[in-house]
């Protein structure tokens, strides 16, 4: 196996999704030791993992923090992101989703689709990122490959394309037949070299039965399939190959394969569905970006100018890395580049290929390459690095709004200066972590996605050398939004001091996003007519209304789930002016919102709980307790799998209840279900 990758065709640039606990990492650690990258598994329960090196993740046996890996099978280079699957680090994976070609979405085989491999699949969605399938746990008793398939198909509404068919189940899983090319590959032990053998007599039966309902399956989505096999009644190897590569590309098919990554027995044949069917950086769009305000597309080419996105900071105290994806040209040791958004120029001291916490020195990286930059001083994470010739803007990531804070401070006041810097280096690489100080109680806080994600930030702070760490009680951030709206507010702002005044008029309407309290949003419109409030300075009303969403009328939360509609206005021929219009706007619809009948809004979460039969009555009434409405439940093998929304706020502390109710049998997940109305606190008399 050559390991000099000289095409982008022979690049795979692919990332590995799922909920926790599928098996994400032992499948990571199976490719790195089936492409010889690795000469020793690494497992997760014994902490020897190459990507999960963090610390925490060895303890706490999750992944935490995205890790790049690359390795190279069949002259090709696969370049590898490990993302975790708790729902408190989604971040990670919409910044790692932003810079990949394909993915890898790994499936439990007993449990199937779990609420976060549903998250995550929307996510990859949302970017347009193909992936096939790796129904992992083959080994597991109640392992089933067609319950596994079948919720893809209800919950994730992709059509599943099942290429393999197990031979054997449960602890006697030792192979799998390719239905594509009819033969079965066998495993006789655990070391993963599969050995190439004729389909079982037991199984050709199946087998042919299973391989019929593929060809169909595909000739239904693809034309040049359907007509092969209108006109043979069959579709050749070849053909059903090139129609599954096809399929996945688009996004119109998803090739479902199986394995027991723990067993290694899988891996190899993932391996090569990761090369015959997912794309390589020549074959997703260009990519897209803005250079005065007219959009351009670059090419994958080495020899176009440069442009690459920076996609994670690692801020640490030996130096700063910023991992990159480079879209187009080719960058040198000791070239400089340019960042359109901070308009500074940066020096690239060295290049280096990332192997998780190790590194490898390189001369260049080109098109296609994921990379680390030394010398990079000022870029932040979704900053765009280019061709200080050929400027162009590229479009970040998207950042998640943090839902839970804490108040931290240092316990010793001499430690101050060092938390605040210990803070800063933490918000510089997760942009998920916000820093901000309250105004009304001057303390530090600290948000984030969610309970652990906080609980990670301070632990990190303590294990990196930091100040000792005192932190308050997490609270939830709510948001404030329009029940009953206002039409026909005037709002007349006229400042006169002396040299040129302002003056700005503006007549407003405030109604609701929507007919259900907790849609969140804001949309704002012009409806003027006759040109008596110019179109730069509608603009400019609306910069100031979204001022004003920062701080609601009820107890200062930011504003949401409303429409704003400019309805009329008048300037004035000296006086007017962008600056008295923004502050119009801003001032304006903070007087309007306090005219608005207004609620309280509080983030919720999806819970899904999983407990023994005999503990569900319990489990009901705390999540009754704790202002839960259950969606439904589902028995599975002797548990029952609950599903509520539940107050983000009542879910602090609530694994070690749920724990003491199961007597530790029960575990939960969450995700993000947006935000509902909040109870009011009764007026004291």
């Amino acid at each position: 196996m050559r390991t000099h990758i000289t095409t982008l065709a022979a690049v795979r640039n692919l990332g590995i999704l799922a909920h926790v606990d599928a098996g994400k990492t032992t499948v990571t650690e199976r490719i790195l030791f089936a492409t010889g990258t690795t000469h020793k598994r690494g497992e997760v329960h014994d902490g020897t993992t190459v990507t999960d090196f963090d610390p925490q993740e060895r303890d706490r046996g999750i992944t935490i923090f995205a890790a790049a890996v690359s390795c190279a099978w069949d002259e090709h280079r696969i370049n590898l992101i490990d993302t975790p699957g708790h729902v408190d680090f989604a971040d990670e994976v919409e910044r790692s989703l932003r810079v990949l070609d394909g993915a890898v979405a790994v499936f439990d085989a007993v449990a199937g689709v779990e609420p976060q491999s549903e998250s995550v699949w929307r996510q990859a969605d949302r970017h347009g990122v193909p992936r096939i399938a790796f129904v992992n746990k083959m080994d597991r008793a109640g392992a089933d490959l067609d319950r596994a398939v079948d919720s893809i198909r209800r919950r994730l509404h992709p059509a599943p394309l099942v290429v393999q068919l197990p031979i054997g189940a449960e602890d006697t899983f030792t192979g799998v037949v390719d239905l594509v090319r009819m033969r079965a590959l066998v495993w006789a032990d655990d070391v993963g070299t599969a050995t190439r053998v004729p389909v079982p007599e037991e199984l050709r039966q199946e087998a042919a039965r299973r391989r019929r309902e593929l060809e169909e399956k595909v000739a239904e989505l693809h034309p040049a399939a359907l007509e092969e096999f209108c006109d043979r009644e069959t579709l050749s190897g070849d053909t059903l190959a090139a129609t599954l590569r096809d399929l996945t590309r688009s996004g119109d098919g998803v090739v479902v394969l199986c394995g027991s990554a723990y067993r290694n027995r899988g891996i190899e044949p993932l391996l090569d569905a990761v090369v015959a069917y997912l794309p390589s950086p020549l074959d997703v769009p260009a990519v897209r970006g803005v250079h005065d305000g007219a959009e351009q597309e670059r090419a994958a080419d080495p020899e176009a100018p440069f442009a690459g996105l920076v996609f994670k900071v690692n801020a640490g105290a030996t130096g700063r890395l910023a991992c990159v994806r480079v879209y187009a040209g080719t960058i040198e040791k000791g070239d400089t580049v340019w960042d359109p958004g901070t308009g500074r120029t940066e020096r690239v001291a060295r290049i280096l290929r990332v192997m998780a916490d190790r590194h490898l020195q390189l001369d260049r990286a080109v098109a296609g390459d994921i990379v680390a930059l030394v010398g990079v001083k000022s870029a932040r994470v979704g900053a765009t690095l280019c061709d200080p010739g050929a400027p162009l803007l590229l479009e970040p990531p998207r950042a998640a709004e943090p839902v839970v804070s804490v108040a931290v401070e240092a316990r010793r006041a001499t430690d101050t200066g060092r938390l605040a810097t210990a803070l800063a280096r933490l918000a510089e690489e997760d942009p998920a972590l916000v820093v901000r100080t309250d105004p009304e109680t001057g303390q530090t806080v600290l948000s984030g996605m969610g309970e652990l994600h906080l609980e990670v930030a301070v632990e990190k702070i303590r294990r990196d050398d930091g100040p000792e760490v005192v932190v308050g009680r997490p609270r939830v951030a709510c948001r404030e939004t329009v029940v009953e709206g206002v039409s026909g507010f005037v709002f007349r702002h006229v400042k006169q001091d002396g040299g040129a005044g302002q003056f700005a008029h503006v007549v407003l309407d405030v109604d609701p996003l929507g007919p259900e309290v907790g849609v969140t949003g804001f949309v704002f419109r012009s409806a003027v007519t006759g040109g008596r409030v110019p179109q730069e300075y509608v603009r400019a009303v609306e910069a100031g209304c979204r001022d004003a969403l920062a701080e609601g009328p009820l107890d200062g939360h930011p504003v949401t789930g409303l429409r704003v509609t400019l309805t009329d206005g008048s300037t004035h021929v000296k006086d007017s002016s962008d600056t008295a219009f923004r502050t119009a706007g801003r001032l304006g619809l903070r007087e309007a919102l306090r005219a608005c009948a207004t609620a309280l809004l509080e983030p919720v979460a999806e819970v899904t709980v999983t407990v023994p039969e005999d503990a569900v009555g319990s489990v009901l009434g705390d999540l009754a307790a704790r202002r839960g409405r259950v969606g439904g439940s589902e028995a599975r093998g002797g548990t029952a799998v609950l599903t509520a929304t539940v107050p983000m706020a009542e879910l602090f502390g609530y694994a070690t209840r749920l724990r003491s109710r199961t007597q530790g049998r029960g575990t939960f997940t969450t995700r993000p279900a947006g935000y509902a109305p909040a109870p009011r606190p009764a007026p004291v008399r």
